[in-house]
């Protein structure tokens, strides 16, 4: 946890565990493995006793060892790390000490120090612990690369002496006739720069670290694309103790290799960790105010939710004043993003407003699972089931509300894919609005990958146990895979069993003939009135969400370029998809909903 007291020379405040120790009459908070491992007494020196607390304390090495260019008056200063800063060293060093290889993904708002961090630590391990342990920096481009490695230029020009045990003085000396790589004195350990410019130096090469700077912004080369290159250095960086590799950047849209490399460690499906900085951590985001008490009153709804997170005032000034520099609200965000799915999304374009989308998370909550439900096969259905008699399956049904006598619903099915990398399955249910609320409302929902039969029958069990409602089923997917030599769909199974279910009538047929289908068809007509319905009702917070998970599908829903909308790259949209439906199906059915639950009837135009 990093503090808000913080002192690196005493360790108050510092990274990682600390237990007081007196040395010469001086209060410290030293790290417990230094305490583990290191016999301290009276009898050392004072620079014996430091140089053995800096190979267990990176802030106190950087606060004495390293200078820094100050980015305002431009002068060398000791490191002395921000809170920012902290809170990567706090993953970074959480990774060394369990002796685990070293893997971060940094997703990162505007000027705090990202950079000078990673490099810093990279410098600390092989000044302090690893000797012939060679590292690679590789940016977007090549002048950047050679900004970041002038750190070490800078922190080994001014490295005090007393702390420096090697015969050769600290410095850079060239290596053999390569232009781009430099060799610690001393130390044996190569830095490298690269580019995605210029990738062949790159390549092949014998690093133990690796830092990706703006990954996002990468471009494809003549040979290969941002992923080929960055898979070829990852790939020759060994899973040993002490090695490391850090990709990080600020957003630039979604879809792209660093966006995926993010979703991957969000989700827990790669050895990166995954750390954003959101851009009211940074200490110097900060701006003073005259009237507090008028300044509280002038929050807007946006700006309360922050104050609710902890957020300084002094904060959200400085952000309003330098919102005024910014061309858009988007290019706001996306130079300082609050949080990981505003940084992406602000940086493309998006059909939803982000301070909609927030306006509808008012009322999203958390909750634990009310009940979870078994799948049901067709011939194990005598009657429909009860609810609470499903056993527990592996994907938890999530329910805000439970059933109301007299209470109406809609219940939505949006058919996804079976396999666990394929597209979610999504049962919601939406009540109606009526006296006690003047909005529909999403009451429950489930959520996972399974066979579209027992999808099915598990949308009948849901329906029936909320007074049964009108069960409306997204059918591209079903009527596709009707069998030649099966004539029945599941939907006219379901049918028989359940009355209560959704019926569309086309009128692309002959007036002589009415052909009338089971569930609600998407296509490319009947596409654009569900979702311009849907951005209407998100502008005028038409309902009240409790899933925060769809509004974050709302923040990633797009219109291409051809024109269609879906989702973007890397994202997904099948809750949006059942409250696009399901909201539409309300406010074309509320009005005359008869009591007596009767089959509703959808013209497919």
């Amino acid at each position: 946890m990093v503090e808000d007291i913080y002192d690196p020379v005493t360790g108050a405040g510092a990274v990682g565990e600390r237990n007081e120790f007196v040395f010469k009459g001086e209060r410290l908070y030293l790290p417990q493995a230094m305490l583990d491992s290191e016999k301290i007494t009276a009898r050392m020196s004072r620079v014996s006793f430091e140089k053995a607390r800096m190979r267990y304390d990176f802030e106190f090495w950087a606060c004495r060892c390293v200078k820094i260019r100050h980015k305002l008056t431009g002068r060398n200063v000791d490191f002395v790390l921000n809170r920012p800063q902290r809170m990567v060293l706090e993953q970074l060093e959480g990774m060394r000490l369990k002796g685990e290889p070293i893997r971060l993904i940094l997703l990162k708002a505007r000027q705090w120090g990202g950079s000078t961090l990673v490099q810093m630590y990279m410098a600390w391990i092989q000044i302090i612990h690893r000797r012939n342990w060679h590292s690679l920096i590789c940016a977007h481009v090549k002048d950047t690369a050679a900004n970041i490695r002038g750190m070490y230029s800078t922190m080994l020009s001014a490295y005090p002496e007393r702390y420096w045990d090697e015969e050769d003085a600290p410095g850079f000396k060239p290596f053999e006739r390569m232009s781009n790589t430099r060799v610690i004195s001393g130390r044996d350990c190569r830095v490298t720069l690269g580019s995605s410019e210029s990738q062949e130096g790159a390549r092949g090469l014998d690093c133990a670290m690796a830092h990706l700077s703006e990954v996002a912004f990468w471009k494809d080369s003549r040979s290969s694309t941002p992923e080929d290159f960055a898979r070829a250095i990852i790939s020759g960086i060994p899973l040993v103790p002490y090695s490391l590799i850090v990709i990080e950047s600020t957003a630039n849209g979604v879809g792209n290799f660093f966006h995926d490399m993010w979703l991957k460690a969000v989700n827990g499906e790669s050895a990166f960790r995954p750390v954003f900085i959101p851009w009211y951590s940074i200490e110097m985001n900060h701006l003073g105010i005259g009237d507090l008490d008028a300044f509280r009153r002038s929050l807007d709804e946006r700006e309360r939710c922050l104050v609710d997170k902890g957020v300084a005032l002094e904060a959200i000034n400085w952000y309003r004043a330098k919102r005024l520099e910014a061309a858009s609200p988007l290019a706001m965000q996306a130079e300082y993003p609050a949080t990981p799915l505003e940084a992406f999304v602000a940086t493309d374009n998006s059909i939803f407003s982000s301070g909609d989308i927030d306006r509808l998370r008012e009322y999203c909550r958390e909750v634990k699972p009310l009940m979870v439900m078994q799948p049901w096969e067709e011939h194990e259905v005598k009657d429909i089931p009860e609810i609470s008699s499903l056993l527990p399956d592996e994907v938890a049904f999530k329910v805000w509300h439970d059933v109301e006598p007299g209470g109406g619903y809609v219940t939505v099915v949006d058919v996804g894919g079976r396999a666990v990398s394929s597209d979610y399955s999504v049962i919601a249910v939406i009540r109606y609005p009526d006296a006690g609320t003047s909005r529909p409302v999403v009451v429950a929902q489930w959520r996972g990958h399974i066979d579209h039969d027992l999808l099915a029958w598990k949308a009948v069990a849901v329906s029936a146990h909320y007074n049964d409602a009108l069960l409306v089923v997204e059918s591209n997917t079903l009527e596709t895979e009707r069998s030649e030599n099966d004539a029945a769909y599941i939907l006219d199974r379901i049918a028989r069993r359940y009355r209560n279910l959704y019926v569309r009538e086309r009128s692309d047929t002959p007036r002589s003939v009415v052909e009338s289908r089971y569930g609600f068809h998407t296509n490319v007509s009947t596409k654009p009135l569900i979702i311009g319905h849907l951005i209407k009702m998100v502008r005028e917070r038409g309902w009240i969400e409790r899933d925060n998970e769809a509004c974050n599908e709302l923040a990633t829903y797009e219109r291409k370029p051809s024109g269609v909308y879906g989702a973007k790259r890397g994202y997904h949209d099948d809750i949006l998809m059942t409250r696009a439906i399901g909201l539409y199906v309300i406010s074309q059915t509320a009005a005359d909903r008869a009591a007596d639950g009767r089959v509703a009837t959808w013209i497919d135009r």
